[in-house]
């Protein structure tokens, strides 16, 4: 039983493409999704103390119980949560990631971006 984490928008159209582009990319039979709005910004910009704090209980209980063996920053064309284009969203994964690979240094993090045709690529 192999476990890997998707930090996702809560949008229902990016998360079936997700979820398979992990079980592939870390050989996973499971994904625990952790979802906000806007995510990548979330993290990014460590602009909502609490709900980074929510996130991060989340991602521990995935790492510390279930032994993900990766996780990935995801997001996605033509986001409610943080509507901005894909060059402002793809730095925003870019500035998420690195901060997750400083605090969580024993498993690998990736940045993936969903496009308009809800097809994943890595960043």
């Amino acid at each position: 039983m192999r476990f890997c984490t998707a930090i996702n928008c809560m949008d229902g159209r990016a998360q079936l493409p997700v979820i398979h582009y992990l079980q592939q990319r870390f050989h996973a039979a499971y994904v625990d999704t952790i979802t906000e709005p806007g995510i990548n910004r979330l993290l990014a910009e460590e602009s909502n103390a609490t709900l980074c704090a929510s996130i991060h209980a989340r991602i521990a209980i995935s790492l510390e119980r279930h032994d993900s063996v990766g996780m990935a920053v995801c997001g996605h064309h033509d986001c409610a949560g943080n509507p901005v284009d894909r060059q402002t969203q793809i730095t925003h994964i870019r500035q998420a990631v690195a901060a997750l690979r400083q605090r969580y240094p024993q498993v690998p993090v990736i940045g993936l971006w969903v496009d308009e045709n809800w097809q994943v690529e890595e960043v």
